[in-house]
């Protein structure tokens, strides 16, 4: 028996070891996206050391892949944003790029300080789900 489970790959985005998204069937198509990470085309970190400039990338990861996978910003319906710092101050920066890149479509997010993110210098990640009527 096939799965109903369909891996998106987003071969713009830098190689990674995982789908960018998955999707299954029922009334609407929802959409799993893996967190959007702050990297460049080459697979390497973008701006070290900067939360804003970070949080920026992850949103532009984030539209790729919700664009492969036939979604946009405004097809999400809910968010993670993990920040690798216990300073609020420092979440609250990745926060308003996030923030200001959905605008007036404010999906439900949760904003978490971690200890430490998956990829060398990175300091934000980006998950999200996203649905869309076929």
């Amino acid at each position: 028996m096939s799965s109903a489970v369909q891996l998106i790959r987003a071969t713009s985005l830098a190689d990674a070891p995982y789908a960018y998204a998955a999707t299954a069937p029922s009334g609407s198509r929802l959409i799993f996206l893996a967190g959007a990470c702050p990297l460049n085309d080459d697979g390497s970190t973008a701006a070290p050391g900067d939360y804003a400039a970070q949080a920026a990338r992850c949103v532009e990861t984030l539209e790729e892949a919700l664009d492969v996978a036939g979604a946009s910003l405004t097809d999400v319906i809910s968010t993670r944003v993990l920040v690798a710092s216990s300073s609020q101050a420092d979440l609250v920066t990745a926060w308003d790029v996030v923030h200001a890149a959905f605008g007036a479509h404010d999906v439900p997010s949760t904003l978490l300080g971690v200890t430490v993110l998956g990829y060398d210098h990175q300091l934000v990640e980006i998950e999200a789900i996203a649905a869309v009527a076929d």
